[in-house]
């Protein structure tokens, strides 16, 4: 799931929202759909330099039993991932966490800029639990950190293995796993500020604020209170379940570039582990570009150019990051409707337990 950057609530009884007119979001769902459909039709073709007639002839020959396989590595995948997510809030089970995830995912992969909608539909479930907003809140300021940080060491160890396999480094791999690098100590030396005493959260928080304020005239001192009231949850979460977390990251995104070894090899890419693992790094770090609906056609595009780049066949590449999308975004909108179901046959926590919770 994908994290919205909102304000704080100080009081930590309601989610964060963003205002956003009817008008506004309208546009922005038409233009970022439209953006995919067009990356997909013709941007996807053009850079991978074959045609879709070629591609679907590929895909065709998949047989059923792979299809199958491919499904059950999803949702392996996804279970993995549940370890990161129970790891963020105590007390949340690993079928819970399922349910959760993929009712997000799959709102998140409908829409640009879903993640604030999915994050919604997070906050919800989890109330309906009997989770109070302030543990939802924490575990999506967590888990959002540990996907960030596990997508951009993603380029990092591809570079490594790309050198120790002795491969010419393209000069954009080689830029890509430099700005990995920046933006991941970035990441790390503000969360380290955020959680690490109340001096570095109120002086973090005074200067976003500070910040805000250059574009939005009248906001007070939101985030600074709301970095301040977070800080000891989010210290105690990293404290306790860093290792779930992080063992869960290793095995989700372990799974999904199994899955893209057996997809590319179906599709019939010959190329190294090094070089394959690049272009799923690639992959996995454009999936962050919010302007289509979880970086659909923005994903598919760079991988496929990465993959005909180092020599694949394009129909090949092409066919195998099409297979591999197929599994990994539009299967998770079915896996989302089947979680929204379970989710509405599950009890609900009562008035007086959710009050309990907000107390």
């Amino acid at each position: 799931m994908t994290d919205a950057l909102t304000e704080p609530d100080t009081s930590g009884s309601t989610p964060p929202t963003r205002r956003t007119s009817p008008f506004v979001r309208v546009l922005q769902v038409t233009l970022g759909l439209g953006l995919a459909v067009a990356m997909l039709w013709w941007g996807l073709p053009h850079f991978a330099k074959t045609s879709w007639a070629e591609v679907w002839h590929v895909l065709r020959t998949v047989p059923a039993w792979k299809a199958a396989l491919y499904m059950a590595l999803v949702v392996a995948g996804l279970y993995c991932y549940t370890f990161v997510m129970t790891g963020a809030m105590q007390g949340l089970s690993h079928l819970r966490a399922l349910i959760l995830n993929v009712c997000g995912s799959s709102v998140s992969n409908l829409l640009p800029g879903g993640g604030a909608v999915g994050l919604a539909a997070t906050y919800s479930i989890a109330k309906s639990w009997g989770f109070s907003a302030a543990s939802v809140t924490t575990m999506a300021v967590v888990t959002g950190v540990w996907n960030v940080l596990a997508r951009v060491a993603l380029p990092i160890i591809a570079v490594l293995g790309l050198a120790w396999g002795a491969t010419d480094l393209p000069t954009a791999m080689r830029e890509a796993a430099w700005a990995a690098v920046l933006s991941g100590t970035a990441i790390i030396v503000v969360f380290a500020l955020a959680v690490g005493t109340d001096a570095g959260a109120r002086q973090l928080g005074r200067a976003i604020d500070r910040l805000v304020r250059l574009v939005r005239r009248g906001h007070g001192d939101t985030v600074e209170a709301g970095l301040t009231g977070l800080r000891s949850r989010t210290a105690e979460t990293v404290r306790t379940g860093w290792l779930s977390m992080t063992l869960g990251m290793v095995g989700f995104f372990g799974l999904y570039y199994v899955l893209f070894l057996l997809c590319t090899q179906t599709t019939g890419i010959e190329l190294p582990f090094g070089q394959l693992f690049a272009a799923y790094a690639i992959g996995r770090l454009l999936t962050a570009v919010g302007v289509t609906p979880g970086g659909l056609g923005v994903t598919e595009t760079g991988t496929a150019a990465a993959l005909v780049a180092w020599g694949a066949d394009p129909a090949s590449a092409m066919a195998g990051v099409v297979l591999f999308s197929i599994f990994t975004h539009f299967m998770e909108i079915p896996l989302g409707a089947l979680g929204w179901i379970a989710w509405s046959l599950m009890p609900r926590a009562s008035a007086r337990e959710r009050a309990a919770t907000e107390a």
